[in-house]
């Protein structure tokens, strides 16, 4: 980089946001979770993930073009949609308004997945993705989304299986106060 480039006294978050937009951050997260992976006996890339979406309440200096209502969840903000693999290490993120169906907000954060993992073939999901997004993802994508149905007998909310590295990794996101709320205009 020119010296030209460089701030007289360059801060954290000048550095945070050179190595942002150089790829630096991506290529040291991937290279941790592939360490993480290999350190649990797994190949360091995933054959398979989990799909799952949160919505959050946003600050009052989020746009109001990027924000949504969710009426199911009742929640005006942002929608934040991950895959992980399935010890629920991060392969793929995406923030979109809370009004976004599910099965319509997840194609870009599958099309990521597929682009950037291209060895996971299978991919998890609750009943919120069922419908046209299986095919979708079966016949553009070339995976199988198989969704994860609750038991017949079941009552109230009880964390499936195939399902809990996901919704693990959501708990650890919200349980950090910066990012229990969308605070950010930048997404």
């Amino acid at each position: 980089m020119p010296k030209e480039e460089f701030p007289p006294w360059p801060t954290v978050y000048w550095y945070f946001t050179w190595w942002h937009d150089d790829g630096t951050v991506e290529r040291i997260h991937d290279a941790l979770r592939g360490l993480v992976r290999e350190a649990d006996g797994r190949s360091a890339e995933p054959s398979a993930g989990l799909i799952d979406s949160q919505s959050v309440r946003t600050a009052d200096t989020v746009p109001v073009t990027t924000r949504g209502f969710d009426a199911g969840r009742k929640v005006k903000g942002r929608k934040r949609f991950i895959v992980t693999d399935t010890l629920g290490l991060l392969l793929a993120v995406h923030v979109v308004a809370a009004n976004i169906q599910d099965r319509d907000g997840a194609k870009h954060t599958l099309l990521w997945t597929r682009l950037d993992h291209p060895g996971v073939q299978k991919i998890w999901a609750d009943q919120g993705f069922a419908g046209r997004l299986v095919e979708w993802t079966r016949t553009i994508l070339g995976r199988e989304l198989e969704i994860v149905r609750k038991a017949p007998d079941q009552r109230g909310f009880q964390v499936q299986p195939k399902r809990r590295a996901v919704e693990r990794t959501f708990s650890w996101i919200t349980a950090h106060r910066r990012l229990a709320r969308e605070n950010s205009a930048r997404h």
